[in-house]
């Protein structure tokens, strides 16, 4: 495809957008942007959310991840429905009957003020650095499709992609986007069913064959059991799983904001069921897709590797006009149902958990801090997305996204553990020391462990700092208990 093409595919695709941002845009209000009005049905949140946890991350890593890692990540992908199990069973219960908007607020009640931000703080931090991993990898591979031909800028490219995004979600944010995340995911499957078409019927396989093949390759393994030391092991990856899916989704504020615009608790946990069991055969599909790509690359002498495997088999191996419209529709549709989503979760909790304007405003005020935070958040992730062009290494964006979700979201892990857990109180001053004290002691305890004892924490090092946050607050237990 030319890149004027490719910019006129774009082009149509925001339009479309827009227009769904036009028919949801009948109000504006503050009820509109952090909850939807409670008013959405749970079988589109479900679909929507299937979008916006796979990303442009799953969508161009996870099929590049196979050649080195075989399936393991399927490891993780089983030790998700754990985790959703405890979101739709503990965590979401909880948040309904506390009638959240922001679910740091639960801090401060269990807690106390410090607490509170600290928690919102370290949301903030975890989704601005995984948002602009995410924008990141797209805008990249937008760059070298489209925009290098015609010369534009790298922080252009990103600017434009920020700006299409808070065009649609600046005035209903959440109401908005249960609807666009919706339209998104379908355009994100289509694309990963027309690519696996199209590469099959190139390998030669079809129907019963093409699922022979992928159970017999060795890439396909899922399961590892042999060296406890690697990363990969099963217990490590399957625990890791359940912890990451309760962190980046549970305890997470985007993804908890979709669910809390469901009319009650009952659809709430009906959405987390579905989407659970769709997003699982999802991963998987990911994976043999992935495998797909990497037998076409090497029977065809193509020199791709991870993050660059899928986008160069889809746009320049000859394939077809097809399967190169339907990869740039995902790519972008994988791109915005992560980031507009995520744009909205930062403007809520920043507003709601740091400036505390449903306190302090009328409605009004409230609207008008909204939209400047909403603004200020867009230029946040247009610097920081700038930034990583200039310190990412070649590893897979997926591994290096949970990895820093292991230090990042560690701390908020131990805070909900330690106040769901016990009835103990603590003293509430030096929550902020004990959070930012963690990934600190954790980094140094996986760089000892993996030095002196080759023992690797891969994933599983969100458990220790969690375990660690944990520990921290049980030494600054208050004696008021």
């Amino acid at each position: 495809m030319q890149p004027l093409h490719i910019l006129l595919l774009i082009a149509g695709y925001f339009g479309i957008l827009l227009l769904v941002s036009f028919l949801t845009n009948k109000g504006g209000s503050n009820a509109d942007f952090f909850k939807a009005g409670k008013q959405s049905p749970w079988y589109l949140v479900a679909f929507g959310m299937i979008g916006a946890s796979l990303s442009g991350v799953t969508f161009i890593s996870v099929p590049g991840w196979v050649e080195a890692s075989k399936f393991s990540y399927f490891q993780v992908v089983l030790g998700y429905t754990v985790g959703y199990a405890i979101i739709g069973t503990v965590l979401l219960p909880m948040y309904y009957r506390l009638n959240l908007t922001s679910i740091y607020t639960y801090l401060e009640g269990r807690f106390g003020t410090y607490s509170y931000k600290t928690g919102a703080s370290f949301f903030l931090l975890s989704r601005v650095v995984g948002a602009s991993f995410r924008l990141y990898l797209v805008a990249i591979v937008l760059q070298e499709l489209v925009f290098n031909a015609m010369n534009v800028p790298f922080w252009l490219t990103v600017t434009i992609t920020i700006l299409l995004i808070w065009l649609y979600t600046f005035k209903s944010g959440i109401k908005t986007i249960v609807w666009t995340d919706t339209l998104q995911t379908l355009f994100m499957l289509i694309a990963v069913g027309v690519a696996i078409y199209y590469i099959s019927e190139n390998l030669g396989l079809s129907g019963g064959a093409l699922f022979s093949f992928i159970a017999e390759s060795d890439m396909s393994q899922i399961f590892f059991f042999d060296d406890w030391k690697s990363g990969d092991h099963f217990v490590k990856q399957f625990i890791s799983g359940a912890f990451i899916a309760i962190v980046m989704t549970g305890l997470d504020q985007d993804m908890m904001q979709k669910n809390l615009t469901c009319r009650n608790l009952k659809d709430a946990q009906k959405n987390m069921f579905w989407f659970t069991i769709v997003l699982t055969i999802v991963n998987f599909i990911f994976l043999a897709l992935g495998l797909l790509l990497t037998v076409y690359a090497q029977q065809n002498g193509i020199d791709a590797q991870k993050d660059t495997l899928f986008p160069t088999i889809a746009t320049q191996s000859g394939l077809g006009i097809g399967i190169a419209v339907c990869f740039i529709l995902g790519l972008i549709a994988a791109a915005y149902s992560s980031a507009d989503s995520a744009l909205t979760a930062l403007t809520t909790s920043f507003s709601i958990d740091i400036l505390d304007i449903e306190k302090k405003y009328d409605e009004k005020k409230q609207v008008q801090i909204r939209k400047r935070i909403h603004i200020l958040i867009s230029l946040l992730l247009i610097f920081v997305i700038i930034i990583f062009k200039y310190v990412i290494a070649d590893a897979s964006v997926i591994a290096k996204l949970f990895t820093f979700a292991g230090y990042t979201y560690g701390p908020l892990l131990g805070l909900y553990a330690y106040g769901m857990l016990t009835k103990w109180q603590v003293k509430d001053i030096w929550v902020p020391a004990v959070a930012i004290a963690t990934p600190f002691l954790g980094g140094l305890i996986s760089y000892l462990s993996s030095t002196w004892f080759g023992f690797e924490f891969g994933f599983f090092i969100l458990i220790l700092n969690g375990a660690l946050t944990f520990l921290g607050l049980v030494l600054i237990r208050s004696q008021k208990n």
